[in-house]
């Protein structure tokens, strides 16, 4: 058995699901559209930049869901996800996750966007495992604004994949092969770790890294 490990945002998704769960707040009255849409367009370029602070983010994120009662939340993002995210799950993403799965690999995608946003784009995608920051959360399922441990961001993402695996009795050397792929230069401390790391619809700096090392580059969604 192999480990297929992937990145979400513009790796299987051709867009920013975090990015765009705000936008939907923003479109639906949920949030003032003018102040969340900044803050939100600040958020993001900071992430791109890879200068995001990624505590300082999801505390953001979390305050704001944690101001709605969940079951509002969980209908906002069934209409989220039926409006905005599933029709841009792609066949080619569906096919690439399909590849690894009908090997017997062991498939997980390990995401900075929180456990929220990303739990049902999981399922949705045929993945049993996903690796995301989680919010902390009252008995009855409620959200209270805080953070989890620590963030699924950059080198975090090492951490909590070791810990996830750790719970099988495993570890990345227990894997013939694993692969990680994504399309940012944030998630290197990763992609080093593996043995094939697959840079996916790259983004400049992660794609002149791919060159420089020899890495295959994968345009997924040119397959389209």
């Amino acid at each position: 058995m192999n480990l297929a490990l992937f990145d979400l945002d513009h790796t299987l998704l051709p867009v920013d699901s975090d990015y765009e769960w705000g936008q939907f707040l923003a479109r639906i009255g949920a949030v003032d559209p003018d102040a969340f849409e900044k803050s939100n367009a600040e958020w993001f370029a900071q992430y791109q930049a890879g200068t995001l602070d990624p505590v300082k983010y999801l505390e953001f994120a979390f305050g704001t869901l944690s101001k709605f009662p969940r079951k509002q939340l969980d209908a906002w993002h069934e209409q989220f996800m039926q409006q905005v995210i599933l029709p841009q799950i792609t066949p080619a993403a569906r096919a690439l996750l399909q590849k690894h799965q009908d090997a017997g690999d062991l498939v997980a995608i390990v995401t900075a966007t929180n456990s929220f946003v990303t739990e049902p784009i999981a399922k949705a995608l045929g993945v049993d495992f996903l690796i995301a920051s989680d919010p902390e959360t009252t008995g009855d399922g409620e959200i209270t604004g805080k953070l989890l441990d620590t963030p699924t961001y950059g080198p975090g993402k090492v951490t909590h994949t070791h810990a996830w695996l750790a719970t099988m009795d495993m570890n990345l050397a227990s894997f013939p092969r694993s692969y990680f792929y994504s399309d940012s230069h944030n998630d290197l401390p990763l992609m080093a770790l593996v043995t094939d790391p697959i840079a996916t619809n790259p983004n400049a700096r992660l794609k002149e890294h791919a060159i420089a090392n020899g890495w295959p580059i994968l345009n997924l969604f040119d397959a389209q």
